[in-house]
């Protein structure tokens, strides 16, 4: 590993003697800072072969047991996070598992520590018990300011109540509904479905992460300012250089999170140069088009407002509802767009990718939901292949509703998120947390402990969210829905996620549409894909599948 990690550090000064050749930067500058970089780089080697031979010792629970990370002196827990920030969620997974009440601490240099936990009654202590003593905090907030600036999922205290109250108005059932039949349906009569049937016929095989990707994007951006990128027109191959830089973006902003010595990233910003360098160019290129949709919204709105006055009705979106606050900058506008597209495009993305990848596996779950669709068409005196499912029949599929949620348990789209501590607090289990420490609660972990979902928590069992209800004279399965502070995949207490009844039921539309006319066969399905970590979970190299239609594909899997 002292290879790479030499490897590593010689690139970046490398770049950074490329970069100042260029004539681009003051001599003076790139002095100070290439001394700097150099000084950093034998500060940590000398670290590095010093202590992390020396056997590190497990850091204990706040009950006194073993378990957790190794500390080692001086370097406290970076050695071993720098060893597996590669698999971060499977190894932080185990960790948690094997510590005293699936929480553990984690050690950095300087005394600033932070806790890391998978165990519900923490969670709900700390998104909702003592919600106003964990922020996100300054240190996350400066993290995603360049890309996410002052919108609702990077801000605190009265700009994220304000931003809250406004977006909730959209939100409620008539938009839902609104929502539903006139952008989702749209999307799926005039290019989705469509897409697949072209792929089906000339046996073409299709990136599933990207079309989902496409979709989503047209559908947010739809409902955010009402505006068609048009990601999946076409034959849905072509390139939005938006939703390029979008994806960018989010990415490269993520991986701020991962530094080993966070002052690195901080130089690199300065110099312009390697992740930094490509992460300026794609928020400049996200902004422009967020700030030139916003100047064209603001241009026509008094058009609109006249129309209104003469007797049209305003047409309302996202964005609409926000004109009206009171002074508010084109340049905040501009962060709650972008906050807004966050969520809606990636979110939906990953809950759907995952999901056909778990249903590939499993045959027996894949029938049970056809059966459903079938019945719900029945009940309704319709074929099962008949048009697409209205909101009232998405609403019966509670099979469907389950097998969703247990996709989501295991791969949650966003699976880590992370609190400052304002005031010295005891955790409920016992752990004792400091002013200034930080502390995450890992969806990803909490949906693979036993300790909360029994000994066949590793599963895809859509069953265990089913309960018997026997009214109205027959027997039917209802989804049960569990505490939001078990299964914290749409967040919980006052932050929790405004768009997640409305995820649900995107999901479950295009689900149904795809199932009742494709057979969705997934390439090299036994094999567990690459886990990417963005600001959500993606899969490495996308999703490869094949389609087939329905009524000819047959029972038998390639």
């Amino acid at each position: 590993m002292s290879v790479l990690h030499l490897l590593y550090l010689l690139h970046q000064v490398e770049a950074v003697s490329q970069f100042s050749s260029s004539g681009s930067l003051p001599m003076d500058l790139f002095s100070l800072q290439s001394i700097l970089l150099l000084f950093l780089a034998s500060l940590y080697f000398y670290f590095f072969f010093f202590f992390f031979s020396s056997s590190g010792k497990k850091l204990a629970g706040a009950d006194g047991r073993g378990g957790g990370i190794k500390n080692y002196p001086i370097l406290g827990s970076l050695p071993e996070f720098f060893m597996n920030r590669s698999r971060f969620l499977d190894w932080t997974t185990g960790v948690l598992a094997s510590s005293p009440n699936n929480t553990l601490l984690f050690v950095r240099p300087g005394g600033s520590n932070g806790i890391i936990t998978a165990n519900p009654v923490n969670v709900e202590h700390i998104l909702k018990t003592r919600f106003d003593n964990y922020p996100k905090g300054e240190t996350f907030i400066a993290i995603l300011d360049d890309f996410l600036g002052k919108g609702i999922f990077n801000s605190d205290g009265e700009l994220w109540r304000i931003q809250r109250k406004t977006a909730s108005y959209e939100f409620n059932s008539r938009s839902l509904r609104n929502f539903i039949m006139e952008n989702v349906t749209v999307e799926l009569r005039s290019r989705l479905v469509p897409i697949l049937e072209a792929a089906a016929g000339s046996c073409r095989t299709l990136n599933l992460q990207d079309i989902f990707e496409r979709f989503a994007f047209d559908n947010v951006c739809k409902l955010a300012f009402n505006f068609d990128p048009g990601c999946l027109a076409g034959d849905g191959t072509g390139r939005n250089e938006f939703m390029l830089a979008f994806e960018e973006a989010a990415k490269l902003s993520y991986d701020r999170f991962m530094y080993l010595f966070p002052s690195m990233q901080k130089i690199k910003k300065l110099l312009n140069v390697g992740s930094e360098r490509r992460l300026r160019n794609a928020i400049a290129t996200v902004h422009r088009f967020a700030e030139d949709i916003i100047r064209s919204r603001i241009e026509n709105r008094r058009m609109r407002m006249e129309e209104k006055a003469s007797g049209r009705q305003e047409e309302a979106d996202l964005l609409s509802r926000f004109f009206d606050i009171e002074n508010i900058s084109a340049e905040f506008l501009r962060d709650i767009v972008i906050s807004f597209i966050l969520a809606g495009r990636d979110t939906t993305s990953s809950a759907l990718t995952w999901f056909f990848w778990l249903l590939s596996r499993s045959p027996a779950v894949e029938e049970r939901i056809l059966e459903e669709l079938g019945a719900v068409r029945a009940r309704n005196g319709k074929l099962a292949g008949d048009n697409l499912y209205s909101f009232e029949e998405l609403r019966e599929m509670q099979y469907l509703q389950a097998a969703i949620l247990e996709a989501m348990r295991l791969h949650p789209p966003v699976p880590v998120d992370t609190k400052d501590c304002l005031m010295d607090d005891v955790l409920p289990d016992g752990h004792v947390i400091k002013r200034g420490w930080f502390i995450t609660y890992n969806t990803y972990a909490m949906g693979r402990m036993e300790s909360i979902w029994g000994k066949d928590f590793g599963e895809f069992k859509p069953e265990r969210w089913l309960d018997s209800d026997r009214g109205g004279g027959r027997t039917a399965m209802v989804c049960r829905q569990e505490s939001p502070f078990k299964y914290p995949v749409f967040h919980a207490g006052p932050r929790i996620c405004l768009g997640k009844d409305m995820a649900y039921i995107q999901i479950k539309s295009i689900v149904a549409a795809v199932l009742t006319r494709f057979r969705v066969d997934v390439l090299n399905r036994n094999s567990r894909p690459e886990e990417v970590l963005s600001l959500t979970l993606r899969m490495k190299g996308g999703l490869p599948v094949r389609v087939k239609p329905r009524s000819a594909a047959g029972d038998e899997r390639d």
